[in-house]
């Protein structure tokens, strides 16, 4: 983009961020003139009435944790901070330096903050968050960043430069609804030569023009240059031929003296006049009078105590142009007058050649600051500096790795361990398998996390606080692999090791997963160790979702039915994460919510929940999240009819969680969902091979039937029992029955009652069924499942129509049609519709027999003629005899003519 284009382009954006979030990246080679667009963008938005908050990036504060943050956030008033949830406030106290102890801050909550205040400033006026030189911002103040730009606020806008080549491109951008992405272009020769002669005190002729623009192939700042050099009398032909060769030759020309003073101001993050003259133990007049010299030709400019170099590029070729030995010598003295122990700690690191004690301390303590702060990039960059310098010990690489992968970096974090696991003996090799354990679970890689947690379990011998912290997420893990025997003895050992060690908090997270593991193992919900396991806990120590005694008891409420409670609570949760910027906790809040909503037949909010669980899962793009985003549409799609897109985005979460292998409590509901459609369209061949592998992994754990674990038996039966698989129907049936009365769970007494119900009936004990029907209501009257409950009233009505009691079928249909209708469930609506017209409907005076009448109501429902000769306790022979006349009495030739005759018309 040339010149006279920009200033265009700047005023779109500052007339659409009022309207719409917006962002504009102004990026380009060094010396193009970025910076001065930049400029002149942000003078443009004030004059306009914009907020803006603003930071220069250079390469010396690239190293500091949030010191570009500290700079966005340095004129915003304390009553802003103050309104903040007292999460957010101590992460914001924590970023401007007021607060270093503590529990460590998540850099997520940092984040959050961060975009809390930028949506507080943007309700009183527009604002534009403005960065120059994006590549050169430290990690955590470009995490906080690239979270606010992924949910930007109405009102606010990023104004961003960025040198192109530099850094990897901010993926961050694609994510921005309304952005724009331009490249500066070379100068014009035009604009060029109006260039020259605003900026030098000399005259410059056309040719000289030419020549300049020849050699700097029209990037501004290579052509001052170019130009102050002929005016101070260089030769054409002694020009240098490249940016940093003349950069090299301007600042080679300074004395050493002010060389000296220009490198402790390039080593600097934020160099003074003061903290120069500390550094190399000078007189402040004495440097100022040298760094006057650097103002007079250009170099640097003094803006009262503070020193800033003109131009990155300058400082860059300060400091490269020095001797390694003279630039450890600065970083020694330099951290000898910073008083940041992060700071101080890097200069130490980059002064010394050897892991002396005093460096490695302070690299270790600044660590530990750094994760305090929710930094963990940086942690990980001090605690490589460490091991670079020779202190490399298994402790240190992991800590290393851990702020590693919590700094988003896995790949690198990974490697760390495995070469630990690879070298290191048992104790230490424990503690790198338990860590990658962990991970693998949280990936959602179960298979991988057993494997991994047992390796790490061998070796940790008699260490029992290790012992604890492996069980615990092994029995989860194990869980998720439906290795629940195993699961429930590693829980145990958990709570037994954790209560021999007396340690508070793990034993919370042992019961709380103990409760889990026992509740989805079938044996019943142990409020007790609910209980304990609330009170045991640290509200201020944050833990995962998935061992949070908090979020345990809402599933834990949901899963027995008691849904308006639990959904009290999941909200409640929801807004904690939400304050702590959590998002991989809000998508486990998420997975339990939405199928609450959808249990309630509540999916207009259900489809809510999806859809931003689908956001938030794009945006962290991790294969689990997506699984639970994905799982969570298709059943909305699949409750309110959506069949094409429910069926795709079903199959897609399958797909996701078999790359990931992703947990029994996931994977387990696509294939739920596909069930539950194919009966829905009365499709019940299809859906039994759908659901085949789910009823397999039910064999070997009959006892274990919540709703968690076998939603779909529901929808099993009644596929088994429409095409005359009646002793398969019939046994399952007795399973969820049995453990519906062993543990009083409504929803498997419900259920279980209805399938009976259909059982008997097709077995022809049709006032058997509706007897059990009907105790199944009743059931239901304490569940508060709506769509479940009309489901069981249709087939109640169903039979009863059967037995020729017509006002009451016809209530009973009515009552669940009214039902579907209000919950939006057309596919429903249209069965019992149908169902109802059955009812209603005369016959048609077509001379069928009863028998035959009997016989065309069970091929109409999709029978099979042998499931059909089962119910009917007549041969397979008889009944195709019956079809026949059938299909000759109404004149019809298929069974799905004979179907849409008995909808419309004998029944």
């Amino acid at each position: 983009m040339g010149r006279s284009d920009y200033d265009r382009v700047v005023i779109e954006l500052l007339d659409v961020i009022p309207l719409e979030p917006s962002a504009l990246l102004i990026e380009g080679e060094p010396g193009i003139g970025k910076t001065t667009a930049w400029l002149s963008s942000i003078e443009a938005a004030r004059t306009r009435g914009f907020a803006v908050l603003s930071m220069r990036a250079d390469v010396a504060e690239s190293v500091a944790a949030y010191a570009g943050l500290g700079d966005l956030l340095r004129n915003v008033g304390d009553d802003v901070f103050d309104a903040l949830p007292p999460p957010q406030q101590r992460a914001i106290n924590r970023v401007l330096l007021k607060s270093e102890t503590g529990l460590a801050t998540e850099p997520h909550t940092v984040a959050a903050a961060f975009l809390t205040v930028v949506s507080a400033l943007a309700e009183e006026r527009p604002l534009v968050i403005a960065i120059d030189d994006l590549q050169w911002a430290d990690p955590s103040t470009a995490f906080a960043v690239g979270y606010l730009a992924r949910r930007l606020p109405a009102g606010a806008g990023i104004l961003a430069t960025r040198r192109t080549g530099d850094a990897d491109d901010p993926a961050i951008w694609t994510q921005v609804s309304n952005v724009r992405r331009i490249t500066l272009q070379p100068f014009t020769l035009p604009d060029l030569a109006e260039l020259l002669r605003s900026r030098l005190d000399h005259p410059v002729t056309g040719t000289d023009v030419k020549r300049i623009n020849e050699l700097s192939g029209g990037n501004p700042f290579y052509a001052i240059e170019l130009g102050l050099a002929m005016v101070h009398g260089s030769a054409v032909a002694d020009l240098p031929r490249s940016l940093s060769a003349l950069v090299q030759a301007r600042v080679g020309g300074l004395d050493a003296e002010v060389r000296e003073v220009l490198l402790g101001a390039a080593a600097l993050a934020a160099p003074t006049v003061d903290a120069l003259a500390a550094a190399l133990d000078l007189p402040v007049d004495r440097v100022a009078v040298w760094l006057e010299q650097a103002e007079a030709a250009g170099i640097v400019g003094i803006a009262g105590n503070r020193v800033r170099f003109t131009h990155p590029l300058l400082a860059h070729g300060v400091y490269s142009q020095a001797s390694p030995a003279a630039r450890r010598a600065m970083h020694r003295q330099l951290a000898a007058v910073v008083d940041q122990p992060e700071l101080q700690a890097r200069h130490l690191a980059l002064g010394a050649t050897s892991a002396d004690p005093k460096t490695i301390e302070a690299l270790d303590e600044a660590a530990g600051l750094a994760r305090i702060r929710g930094a963990p990039a940086a942690a990980a960059e001090l605690l490589d500096l460490a091991i670079g310098l020779g202190a490399d010990t298994p402790e240190r690489r992991i800590q290393s790795a851990t702020s590693h992968f919590n700094a988003g970096n896995a790949a690198k974090a990974r490697t760390m361990l495995q070469r630990t696991i690879e070298s290191e003996p048992a104790p230490q090799r424990a503690e790198a398998l338990s860590v990658l354990g962990l991970w693998s679970l949280l990936d959602g890689s179960s298979r991988d996390a057993v494997d991994l947690l047992e390796r790490a379990l061998a070796d940790a011998s008699n260490n029992e606080a290790l012992r604890g912290k492996i069980l615990v997420p092994l029995s989860f893990a194990q869980v998720n692999m439906r290795q629940l025997d195993d699961a429930g003895r590693s829980v145990d050992d958990a709570v037994t090791s954790a209560r021999r060690l007396g340690q508070r908090q793990l034993l919370s997270v042992a019961l709380t997963m103990r409760v889990l593991v026992h509740y989805l193992s079938g044996r019943g919900v142990e409020h007790g160790d609910l209980q304990q396991a609330l009170q045991l806990q640290d509200p201020h120590t944050p833990i995962s979702a998935l061992l949070s005694p908090t979020v345990l008891r809402a599933v834990m409420l949901l899963g027995t039915g008691q849904l308006d409670q639990a959904r009290g609570e999941l909200r409640a949760t929801r807004q904690q994460y939400l304050e702590r910027g959590e998002e991989s906790e809000l998508m486990m809040v998420a997975f339990h919510s939405g199928l609450g909503e959808i249990w309630k037949g509540s999916f207009t909010d259900a489809a809510l929940i999806a859809d931003d669980a689908m956001e938030r899962a794009l945006q962290l793009d991790r294969d689990l999240p997506l699984a639970v985003g994905l799982m969570l549409r298709a059943a909305v799609g699949a409750y309110i009819g959506d069949e094409d897109n429910a069926r795709r985005d079903a199959r897609d979460a399958l797909t996701v969680c078999e790359r990931c292998d992703s947990p029994m409590l996931v994977s387990l509901w696509p294939v739920a969902t596909l069930g539950f459609l194919d009966v829905s369209l009365g499709n019940y061949g299809a859906a039994l091979y759908t659901l085949s592998p789910a009823l397999a992994s039910l064999a070997p754990t009959p006892d274990a039937t919540e709703i968690y674990v076998t939603p779909f038996v529901p929808d099993a039966v009644e596929a088994m029992v429409r095409t005359g698989r009646l002793s398969d129907a019939e046994h399952l049936t007795e399973i969820v029955e049995g453990n519906g009365r062993r543990l009083d769970r409504p929803w498997m007494l419900a259920v279980g009652g209805r399938c009976r119900g259909m059982v008997l009936a097709a077995r022809g004990d049709v006032v058997g069924g509706v007897d059990a029907l009907e105790a199944a209501m009743s059931h239901h009257d304490r569940l508060g499942m709506p769509f479940e409950r009309a489901r069981t009233q249709l087939e109640l009505g169903s039979l009863r129509r059967r037995l020729r009691q017509k006002n009451a079928a016809a209530a009973d249909i009515g009552s669940a049609l009214k039902e579907f209708e209000r919950l939006n469930t057309p596919l429903w609506a249209a069965r019992a519709r149908r169902e109802l017209a059955r009812v209603t409907v005369q016959s048609s005076g077509a001379g069928l027999t009863t028998t035959e009448r009997r016989v065309a109501e069970l091929v109409a429902d999709g029978l099979s003629n042998r499931a059909v000769a089962s119910a009917l306790l007549i041969s397979p022979k008889t009944v195709g005899a019956h079809l026949a006349n059938i299909y000759r009495k109404l004149d019809v030739h298929s069974r799905t003519e004979l179907a849409r005759w008995m909808s419309n018309g004998e029944r």
